[in-house]
Protein backbone atom coordinates (compact mmCIF):
# COMPACT_ATOMS: atom_id res chain seq x y z
CA UNK A 1 0.00 0.00 0.00
CA UNK A 2 1.29 3.42 -0.75
CA UNK A 3 0.21 6.55 1.06
CA UNK A 4 0.26 10.26 -0.85
CA UNK A 5 0.32 13.39 1.46
CA UNK A 6 -0.37 16.48 0.54
CA UNK A 7 0.84 20.11 1.57
CA UNK A 8 1.02 23.31 1.05
CA UNK A 9 -3.25 24.20 -0.25
CA UNK A 10 -5.09 27.63 1.19
CA UNK A 11 -6.25 30.77 0.69
CA UNK A 12 -4.44 33.59 -1.42
CA UNK A 13 -5.48 36.84 -3.65
CA UNK A 14 -5.62 36.83 -7.22
CA UNK A 15 -1.50 37.04 -8.33
CA UNK A 16 -0.62 35.25 -5.49
CA UNK A 17 1.59 32.41 -5.47
CA UNK A 18 1.51 29.06 -3.98
CA UNK A 19 3.26 25.65 -3.85
CA UNK A 20 1.97 22.39 -3.40
CA UNK A 21 4.00 19.51 -2.01
CA UNK A 22 3.34 15.61 -2.11
CA UNK A 23 5.10 12.72 -0.54
CA UNK A 24 4.42 9.45 -1.43
CA UNK A 25 5.33 6.52 1.60
CA UNK A 26 5.08 2.93 1.22
CA UNK A 27 5.85 -0.19 -1.09
CA UNK A 28 7.44 1.76 -3.70
CA UNK A 29 10.16 0.40 -6.38
CA UNK A 30 9.54 3.57 -8.70
CA UNK A 31 7.11 6.21 -9.31
CA UNK A 32 6.46 7.09 -12.90
CA UNK A 33 4.55 9.43 -13.39
CA UNK A 34 3.82 11.87 -10.86
CA UNK A 35 1.18 14.70 -11.22
CA UNK A 36 -1.04 17.07 -9.80
CA UNK A 37 -5.14 16.82 -11.34
CA UNK A 38 -7.33 19.33 -9.91
CA UNK A 39 -11.42 19.27 -9.13
CA UNK A 40 -14.08 21.75 -8.89
CA UNK A 41 -17.67 20.91 -8.01
CA UNK A 42 -19.88 19.19 -10.79
CA UNK A 43 -16.86 18.98 -13.34
CA UNK A 44 -14.71 15.94 -13.78
CA UNK A 45 -11.11 15.93 -12.83
CA UNK A 46 -8.79 17.14 -15.16
CA UNK A 47 -4.57 16.99 -15.56
CA UNK A 48 -2.76 19.82 -14.19
CA UNK A 49 0.59 18.71 -14.99
CA UNK A 50 2.33 15.60 -14.98
CA UNK A 51 6.29 14.75 -14.67
CA UNK A 52 7.98 11.22 -15.38
CA UNK A 53 11.15 9.66 -13.39
CA UNK A 54 13.41 11.19 -16.25
CA UNK A 55 11.49 14.68 -15.90
CA UNK A 56 9.66 15.01 -19.13
CA UNK A 57 6.71 17.11 -18.18
CA UNK A 58 3.71 17.90 -19.53
CA UNK A 59 1.06 20.34 -19.09
CA UNK A 60 -2.74 21.74 -19.67
CA UNK A 61 -2.02 24.07 -22.07
CA UNK A 62 -4.32 26.95 -20.42
CA UNK A 63 -1.30 26.54 -17.27
CA UNK A 64 1.57 26.36 -19.25
CA UNK A 65 3.93 28.96 -18.04
CA UNK A 66 2.48 29.93 -14.78
CA UNK A 67 2.54 26.48 -13.02
CA UNK A 68 5.80 24.84 -12.75
CA UNK A 69 6.15 21.06 -11.93
CA UNK A 70 9.20 19.21 -10.19
CA UNK A 71 9.88 15.87 -8.31
CA UNK A 72 12.75 14.76 -6.68
CA UNK A 73 12.74 11.09 -7.02
CA UNK A 74 15.08 10.39 -3.65
CA UNK A 75 11.90 11.91 -1.76
CA UNK A 76 9.59 10.17 -3.74
CA UNK A 77 7.83 13.95 -3.76
CA UNK A 78 6.57 16.18 -6.33
CA UNK A 79 5.54 19.53 -6.00
CA UNK A 80 3.69 22.12 -7.97
CA UNK A 81 4.38 25.70 -8.09
CA UNK A 82 1.82 27.87 -8.93
CA UNK A 83 2.20 31.64 -9.81
CA UNK A 84 -0.15 34.48 -10.47
CA UNK A 85 -2.78 32.67 -9.69
CA UNK A 86 -6.18 33.20 -10.56
CA UNK A 87 -9.71 32.92 -9.77
CA UNK A 88 -10.45 29.75 -12.09
CA UNK A 89 -7.71 28.01 -10.53
CA UNK A 90 -10.13 27.37 -7.16
CA UNK A 91 -10.01 24.05 -6.98
CA UNK A 92 -9.06 21.13 -4.88
CA UNK A 93 -5.58 19.59 -6.07
CA UNK A 94 -4.82 16.05 -5.85
CA UNK A 95 -1.61 14.18 -6.47
CA UNK A 96 -1.15 11.07 -8.19
CA UNK A 97 1.41 8.99 -8.81
CA UNK A 98 1.55 5.81 -10.77
CA UNK A 99 3.33 3.30 -8.77
CA UNK A 100 5.65 -0.32 -9.67
CA UNK A 101 5.64 -1.66 -5.89
CA UNK A 102 8.56 -4.25 -6.54
CA UNK A 103 11.39 -4.85 -9.20
CA UNK A 104 9.44 -7.78 -10.10
CA UNK A 105 6.15 -6.29 -10.56
CA UNK A 106 4.29 -6.65 -13.55
CA UNK A 107 1.82 -4.02 -13.44
CA UNK A 108 1.64 -0.49 -11.62
CA UNK A 109 -0.70 0.76 -9.57
CA UNK A 110 -2.43 4.29 -9.43
CA UNK A 111 -2.74 6.21 -5.74
CA UNK A 112 -4.02 9.66 -5.17
CA UNK A 113 -4.17 12.01 -2.27
CA UNK A 114 -6.93 13.29 -0.37
CA UNK A 115 -6.44 16.50 -2.00
CA UNK A 116 -5.99 20.30 -1.03
CA UNK A 117 -7.72 22.96 -1.15
CA UNK A 118 -6.89 25.94 -3.42
CA UNK A 119 -8.61 29.26 -2.95
CA UNK A 120 -7.78 32.05 -4.73
CA UNK A 121 -9.83 35.53 -4.13
CA UNK A 122 -10.55 37.89 -6.38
Amino acid sequence: QVQLVESGGGLVQAGGSLRLSCAASGRIFSINPMGWYRQTPGNQRELVARITSGGNTNYADSLRGRFTISRDNAKNSVYLQMNNLKPEDTAVYYCNALVRPTSTSRTDIQYWGQGTQVTVSS
